[in-house]
């Protein structure tokens, strides 16, 4: 089963919001840059920009996990009446409204 748009959303910002920064913690207390392949496999979802500068320090920068929570929150106190909005919404277009 295919996952709707805003199911897809409120899972990133469950991830962003409660999941772990651990690769990204590596890679900053990391003396050499992880080989192409080590890089690859590293969760690095809750970062939002990565800089090397001149002398070889690396600064990473992390989306707002509470800007995630409150995103999660809002979403939570309007999901009743979202829930009935959409249920009109797709009896009157025949449709998912997450697909129109």
């Amino acid at each position: 089963m295919q996952k709707t748009t805003t199911e897809k959303v409120l899972a990133g910002l469950e991830k962003l919001a409660f999941g772990k920064c651990n690769d990204a913690a590596a890679l900053v207390f990391s003396d050499e840059l992880p080989a192409p392949d080590v890089l690859r496999r590293m969760n690095l979802f809750h970062v939002s920009s990565i800089k090397r500068d001149k002398g070889g320090g690396v600064e990473i920068h992390f989306f707002d996990r509470q800007k995630a929570l409150e995103a999660l929150y809002a979403f939570a106190r309007e999901d009743s009446d979202g829930q009935q909005a959409a249920s009109l919404f797709t009896a009157l277009c025949g449709g998912d409204a997450d697909d129109v």
